[in-house]
């Protein structure tokens, strides 16, 4: 992520006004820190800003056939609001979710909807950023300036997808569609569909295409892990007909998935053997008889180092069984007029294609920064505790999990910058920039991500172009949930960050 480009700024634009906070991304991270803010500081302005059409983030981008979750929602779900529904649900009820959060927390005319972020300046002398918007919908310049900047948009470009380029594209005589940006009109009942991809969005996009398609085929280049999740889970089928209230129910299945979790990622660093063996017995008697487990779902990683691909119910498999979706493990080499070559010479016949090959990564948006007059080049920058940056000044983020439910991290990254915010108003500090302490001038700069310990297409594409970590606390990031819940809620708010 590369954000040292200056900006031109507007000659006369709009001053839209200041607040104490102001808040990028109206998605899960977004509402949910604002309901922080809400509780923690009823007194303090704020406003979120989101360059969408409406709130939702990831749920407002992706709407392809059956677009869910492949977290459950009892950990996806905000710690302070109990999710009433089943485990693994649709983007339809989870978007039903955030109206109910932006309801009750009284949020609707604090949301501005086509507001894109073009510049952020931070000013030392005045305490506050000065952060540029164009409205999507007129094209309106706009300035916002404020004492505390939130980012919480994410972690890609909703408006541009990653799809490779394969020769031919130009010569298929069907469309080829991205799930990202999926045509609301788009017809493929009845037809044959080709589906790139064997991640998370393609074990979505598979069975529920195959429901009214002629034949799905899933064409992987490598295979992944697959997990058969119930769509209920066992424990809360059990507890359904003691009419507990909904608040208990939502703690005790939180931590029970929040155990599964855990157990998942700590077997897949210290015994993936067993974690292999765990996962490919878990599909074997849901596949077709002769499937060849070895070709078709056999990674070539250790399980973990990429997302499971979650299968409520086994959806998937039940489709292959019934003939409906067939997987081929191979390369593509080209794109034909009817379909798509193999490496090994085969064509597949096809009038639609998918790609469903991932994300662009994009953090902090892809917004130049700029700290007094001087372009912040976030390449050269090290996160503090996966939350904050060095040599910024009052600024944060919200960064999920990738293993475990994001928003299990949102609330606890709120809970630290809470505690920050308290310590400066009771100081009457103005400004927290995290800053190396002397001990760290030789300190090693790693990349954003370990690959060794999660290595996805869209990480890697990313690794040259994100901010670093350290080789030590609190210069690091990318810990588990096990860790965090722990770690963050006793870390010390003075150790790396500089007050004045």
């Amino acid at each position: 992520m590369t954000t040292s480009a200056t900006t031109d700024r507007p000659a006369t634009p709009t001053d839209a006004g200041h607040v104490d906070v102001l808040i990028v991304g109206a998605g899960v991270s977004g509402i949910g820190v604002a309901h922080h803010l809400r509780e923690a500081f009823p007194d303090r302005s704020f406003a979120i800003l989101e360059a969408q059409d409406a709130r939702g983030g990831t749920w407002w981008t992706h709407q392809f056939p059956g677009a869910r979750s492949d977290s459950d929602l009892f950990t996806y779900g905000y710690r302070h609001k109990p999710w009433r529904g089943p485990s693994i649900a649709a983007g339809g009820a989870i978007l039903e979710y955030l109206d109910e959060v932006i309801q009750e927390d009284d949020l609707a005319d604090k949301i501005h909807y086509r507001h894109r972020v073009t510049a952020a300046d931070f000013s030392s002398a005045e305490h506050r950023w000065t952060v540029d918007v164009v409205r999507e919908d007129t094209g309106e310049e706009l300035r916002y300036t404020t004492d505390f900047l939130w980012m919480c948009s994410g972690y890609y470009k909703h408006d541009e997808p990653y799809t490779p380029e394969w020769p031919g594209m130009d010569r298929f005589r069907g469309p080829i569609v991205h799930p990202q940006s999926w045509p609301k009109d788009l017809d493929y009942a009845g037809k044959k569909v080709v589906v790139i991809g064997s991640g998370a969005t393609a074990a979505t996009v598979v069975p529920n295409t195959a429901k009214t398609a002629a034949h799905v085929t899933m064409v992987q280049r490598s295979p992944s892990y697959w997990f058969a999740a119930p769509t209920v889970h066992e424990l809360a089928a059990t507890l359904e007909p003691l009419d507990l209230p909904a608040e208990w129910t939502h703690e005790i299945l939180r931590r029970q998935y929040i155990q599964q979790l855990d157990w998942l990622a700590t077997t897949g660093k210290d015994d993936p053997d067993q974690l292999h063996e765990f996962l490919i017995e878990g599909i074997r008697p849901l596949l077709p008889e002769g499937t060849d487990i070895e070709k078709h779902f056999t990674p070539t990683y250790r399980p973990w180092q990429q997302r499971i691909a979650f299968v409520p119910d086994g959806d998937m498999f039940e489709r292959m069984r019934e003939g409906k979706v067939s997987i081929v493990t191979d390369t593509i080499e080209e794109f034909t007029e009817r379909g798509v070559r193999l490496g090994s010479g085969e064509e597949l016949e096809a009038d639609v294609i998918v790609t469903a090959t991932g994300f662009r990564l994009s953090a902090f948006a892809d917004v130049p920064f700029r700290v007094d007059e001087e372009a912040v080049d976030f390449r050269t920058k090290v996160t503090w505790r996966g939350l904050m940056i060095s040599d910024v000044p009052n600024m944060a983020y919200a960064f999920g999990y990738f293993r475990h439910s994001w928003t299990l991290r949102v609330d606890l990254v709120a809970d630290v910058v809470e505690r920050i915010m308290r310590h400066m108003d009771e100081s009457g500090l103005h400004t927290v920039t995290p800053k190396l302490r002397p001990t760290d001038a030789d300190m090693p700069l790693r990349p954003w991500s370990d690959l060794d310990n999660f290595n996805p297409g869209y990480v890697q594409r990313s690794q040259d172009r994100m901010f670093g970590q350290g080789d030590r606390e609190p210069w690091l990031h990318m810990h588990e949930h096990d860790v965090d819940r722990v770690e963050l809620p006793k870390a010390d708010i003075e150790d790396g960050l500089t007050y004045s």
